[in-house]
């Protein structure tokens, strides 16, 4: 039991400082996701350690004061997306549809054939636009009877778990499909009329540093630096949504943040965790809904899962103009 819990706490310390060795490898990048699972487990051996306090009471009291520090230390990331921090995007006390936009972000997991099980959410919860990722030529295909609810789309079906759909009731313009980074995975940009003000949307799918993606963080960190400066140069409202491979609380999407001045609706309201779908214990939240200063938040709402290994992620903003 001692040696057991010995190692467990070695490796609660390793995790906590591992995010903070040099380099972009997967190795050292994926332990900035499970926070809030490294806070439990770093409670759980602190529990352990005071029944060994009188039998081994000099390696209990330096642990318990170890795990302390680590816990604390992983609580401060994870913090702003509770309750106990304060909200960062007001809620309106009404809503005017005409200064509305909702948009719901799925990844589908490329595989997933429960095409059904996404068209009976659009059916519900009708957003003004729908965005598709890891969407291939299956997914296009069994998409088409939307088109009748979605006549503005912008299609890049791909194989690779990077295709991306969009579809929208309003109508856009200057319509993009970039390849920020890397040649294989593609972002969608668009511009919008709401209540006569343009606004910008970016639609982002970066690759994770993985053993089976890429091994190093640079590329997904490069391109949200890129978008995050892109967004701070626009004079116009901006909204950024997707799959970013990211947890809310990293290092690199709090750059992003920094750069772009982003506001996040779920700082002082939640976690939103929207993977991994299969796995209650194993979850994140890695879609992701940011804006300007623009826009207030309507709601935002995390929808059930329908065989993705992503759960969807319904936002509706009001543009507020305060530029």
């Amino acid at each position: 039991m001692y040696i057991t819990l010995l190692l467990a706490s070695l490796f609660m310390l390793f995790s906590t400082l591992a995010p903070h060795l040099p380099g972009k490898h997967w190795l050292i990048r994926v332990w900035e996701f499970p926070r809030l699972q490294l806070f439990v487990l770093i409670l759980l051996c602190m529990t352990g350690w005071f029944f060994m306090t009188m039998t081994h009471p000099f390696a209990a009291v330096v642990m318990i004061m170890a795990l302390a520090l680590a816990g604390i230390y992983q609580a401060i990331w994870i913090l702003p997306y509770t309750a106990l921090w304060p909200k960062q995007v007001n809620q309106v006390s009404k809503v005017d549809d005409n200064c509305t936009l909702s948009i719901l972000t799925s990844n589908v997991y490329m595989y997933n054939d429960n095409y059904e099980g996404l068209k009976t959410l659009v059916r519900q919860y009708q957003p003004d636009m729908l965005i598709l990722l890891e969407s291939n030529q299956a997914w296009q295909d069994a998409m088409s009877s939307i088109h009748s609810d979605y006549p503005h789309r912008l299609a890049c079906p791909l194989e690779n778990l990077y295709g991306m759909h969009l579809y929208s009731k309003l109508p856009f313009k200057g319509e993009q499909i970039r390849y920020i980074v890397e040649d294989d995975v593609p972002s969608m940009e668009v511009q919008i009329d709401i209540s006569g003000t343009q606004v910008t949307v970016y639609f982002l799918h970066p690759k994770p540093p993985s053993p089976t993606e890429n091994e190093s963080a640079a590329p997904r960190d490069t391109e949200l630096a890129i978008i995050g400066k892109e967004m701070a140069e626009h004079k116009d409202p901006v909204i950024v949504s997707g799959d970013l491979n990211d947890v809310a609380w990293s290092p690199s999407t709090r750059r992003f943040r920094k750069l772009s001045k982003a506001q996040d609706p779920r700082v002082g309201r939640g976690f939103y965790n929207t993977f991994h779908a299969k796995y209650p214990m194993v979850r994140w939240p890695l879609d992701h809904i940011f804006h300007s200063r623009d826009f207030d938040m309507v709601k935002v709402e995390r929808l059930p899962g329908y065989g993705s290994d992503h759960f969807p992620l319904f936002a509706q903003l009001q543009l507020t103009k305060k530029r």
